[in-house]
């Protein structure tokens, strides 16, 4: 055994006492002596000869808790570790590009993954073994955590070659699966057709959304469909689309007083959520539910889009300052399991007036027997009646049914209010935050009205934030606002592309445009290959990573959309409004580095062929000019805001407002010839303009027009 230098060397965890992260600092009580990933620890892994002990979490996931609890605040276990082991923490979200790496390893050798995700490492970081949770005692024919610590202190002892072969040949096969050799080929877009297939062969016909429980929410497939709808008119694909949407926000897996959507739902109906709250899966559905409300006209999908905005601006943003959070968590103790979210029927009728409670256990499906595994007692709420449904059963009017139901919904808001919050990770990511600046402002143009300002003006601010904190014009974009600089990953530098586009659409301030070259120069500088095309998720002037340091180039949609995809779109735009070749070029050959693989990936290659749709089609690019309060031109440009088609622009130019460069070649061409005062718009696409239509009607028809055909119907 290595000699014992825990007393030596122990701190327990008050090396993370001021991390910047919420799941570190979590941890600082605990007694195992934890370090954060750098070279610190694997030096002192190489000094004292050790393997390390790697735990990967999140401050949002309940079983990091209950492991933290079980055997990382437990002094036997952690006098195990700090004897035998370097052990060191991450924060999954505040390193993705650690995180995906090991993931793929420990699957490779476990056959699953997720968090807490436990991996065994060789001093120089290259993984031998690993999981996720391991119990603290032995636990229906499953060896505790204590078991696996001796077995794995003694193997790396006793059996240190046979290690150093696993680890080594675990190595070259992350490098493998990563890297995607042997994936180039010819970019074909019948790759779109692929996904669609493959994604409506998973259908829930019953239920909606895509396989079988666990139900995730899949918001790239979603907008796939939806897009397709509009050059097709294929009914199949907006009633899969419809249908998904529909029973999401129906379920418990959405918020259904105060809204925004739960992580994923553990059955199949979409009932029982896990309870967490991302950024990234709101960001994304919410473009889900505009998209649908401008394909539909239904309110419905509207009323679910203003409810998720709601909650953002009340508990996932920085109002004062800007800024998107990152997560709210599921529970807010060790004991908990969703107890701030759901109801007893006592509590229910505590909070309500008789009359109030009876329609809402009628609408909500509260009974005294309800969803939770941990407490029978505790119901979830979803929507199983509507108010017509009820109204005809309880012999009222409808009008008296939803009044009551508006105000028993506000009432079990108010009494929620004074349970123990879960904790908000207040922490402002730089790519999850572009997500969602993206969506307010589409949400700004599509709602229009007070909310609409309010969404347009808070992306705004949150931009500028970004820009200020986040950019160094030699490091390109950090990971997250605040402490140490993290350097960006692919995603950050990508989805802000996209972002400060969306920004000068909304605005024709030219410095977002030129901010947005930036962040594409520095793709193209610092991430693209070379060699196989496409783009690594790191850059290549980012620190090494230790023994795992794979250049690993993202395909899969998993959770948040791709970022070779999100590269690809924002190249495809860029290339719409400058011309500028290169862009277009490296597009092509993103999408060419994985054609041989993407047809194989099904719904998680949605985003791959979304990007497909636009890169074949071209960016369509709609122009309305006339003065500033026209009635005629204010209608051109909400027809053109109600129209949905994906990666559309929008630029809205008066008299006092034209942009004087980043016009597409065609548009840079026919605009001199329009007159600014005069209300008409112009659609473009490629080096392709229309002729120019004055008439709302006119220009929806064109624009559903545009492109269709272009990609393969299904």
């Amino acid at each position: 055994m290595p000699e014992d230098s825990s007393k030596k060397y122990a701190a327990g965890g008050a090396r993370l006492a001021n991390s910047t992260s919420p799941y570190l600092r979590s941890a600082a009580h605990q007694p195992v002596s934890w370090y954060e990933w750098g070279e610190e620890a694997f030096a002192r892994a190489r000094e004292e000869n050790k393997p390390i002990l790697l735990d990967v979490g999140a401050v949002w996931c309940h079983w990091c808790h209950v492991m933290d609890r079980e055997s990382y605040e437990n002094p036997q276990i952690a006098e195990l570790i700090n004897k035998f082991f370097i052990p060191v923490k991450v924060d999954r979200d505040e390193r993705p590009d650690v995180d995906s790496r090991y993931q793929s390893a420990v699957s490779a050798v476990s056959g699953q993954g997720g968090w807490p995700l436990t991996g065994f490492l060789t001093p120089d970081g290259r993984p031998f073994f690993g999981g996720t949770y391991f119990p603290p005692e032995d636990a229906m024919g499953r060896p505790g955590f204590p078991r696996i610590l001796q077995a794995v202190a003694d193997a790396f002892a006793n059996k240190r070659e046979e290690l150093e072969r696993a680890a080594a040949g675990l190595a070259d096969a992350v490098v493998q699966a990563e890297a995607f050799a042997g994936a180039r080929g010819n970019f074909d877009a019948s790759v779109i057709q692929h996904t669609v297939e493959a994604t409506m062969d998973i259908f829930d016909v019953r239920y909606g959304g895509f396989g079988r429980a666990p139900k995730f929410p899949h918001p790239q497939a979603v907008d796939l469909l939806l897009e397709l709808y509009q050059q097709t008119h294929e009914e199949r694909l907006l009633h899969i689309a419809e249908r998904t949407l529909v029973n999401m926000a129906c379920g418990g897996v959405y918020d259904q007083l105060a809204g925004g959507f739960h992580r994923y739902s553990v059955d199949e109906r979409w009932l029982v959520p896990h309870f967490e709250k991302m950024s990234y899966d709101n960001s994304e559905l919410l473009k889900n539910y505009l998209h649908a409300y401008q394909v539909t006209g239904k309110l419905f999908f509207r009323e679910v889009a203003e409810g998720m905005i709601g909650w953002v601006n009340a508990t996932l943003s920085d109002q004062k300052q800007g800024g998107f959070y990152a997560s709210q968590d599921a529970d807010y103790s060790l004991d908990d399991d969703g107890d701030y979210f759901t109801w007893t029927l006592e509590e229910l009728r505590a909070a309500l007036t008789p009359e109030e409670a009876r329609i809402a256990e009628l609408h909500f499906d509260v009974e005294a027997h309800g969803e939770m595994h941990h407490n029978p007692a505790k119901n979830v709420l979803w929507i199983a009646r509507g108010a017509a449904e009820i109204a005809a059963q309880v012999g009222e009017s409808e009008e008296n049914i939803r009044l009551l139901l508006a105000s028993a919904q506000r009432k079990l808001l108010a009494a929620r209010a004074s349970r123990p919050v879960p904790t908000v990770d207040t922490t402002i990511y730089t790519g999850w935050n572009a997500m969602f600046v993206s969506v307010f402002l589409a949400a700004a143009r599509v709602l229009e009205g007070e909310t609409g300002a309010r969404c347009r003006d808070f992306a705004l601010k949150t931009m500028n934030r970004l820009l200020a904190g986040a950019w160094d014009d030699a490091r390109g974009f950090a990971h997250r606002l605040g402490g140490n600089w993290l350097p960006g990953t692919l995603d950050d530098h990508a989805f802000m592309a996209l972002a400060l586009l969306d920004a000068y659409e909304a605005t024709l301030n030219r410095d977002y445009f030129a901010a947005a070259e930036l962040a594409a120069v520095r793709m193209l500088d610092q991430y693209w290959d070379s060699d196989g095309g496409g783009f690594f998720d790191r850059a290549a002037d980012a620190p090494k990573m230790g023994g795992l340091d794979v250049r690993r180039k993202p395909l899969q949609d998993s959770p948040t959309p791709s970022g070779n995809a999100v590269a690809v779109m924002a190249l495809d735009r860029l290339y719409g409004y400058t011309g500028n070749s290169l862009y277009k070029e490296r597009a092509a050959a993103t999408l060419s580095a994985f054609a041989v693989a993407a047809s194989k990936y099904g719904l998680f290659a949605a985003s791959y062929s979304l990007a497909a749709v636009l890169h074949t089609l071209g960016a369509i690019e709609v122009v309305v000019t006339g003065k500033a309060n026209d009635p005629a031109a204010q209608a051109l440009e909400r027809s053109a805001a109600e129209t949905f088609r994906f990666g559309k622009s929008l630029l809205r130019i008066t008299p006092e407002n034209q942009p004087t460069a980043w016009l597409a070649p065609a548009l840079a061409n026919t605009l001199p010839h329009l007159r600014a005062d005069v209300a008409q718009a112009l659609v473009c696409s490629g080096t392709t303009c229309q002729p120019p239509v004055n008439d709302p009607a006119a220009l929806r028809t064109l624009l559903l027009q545009t492109g269709a055909g272009a990609a393969p119907a299904p």
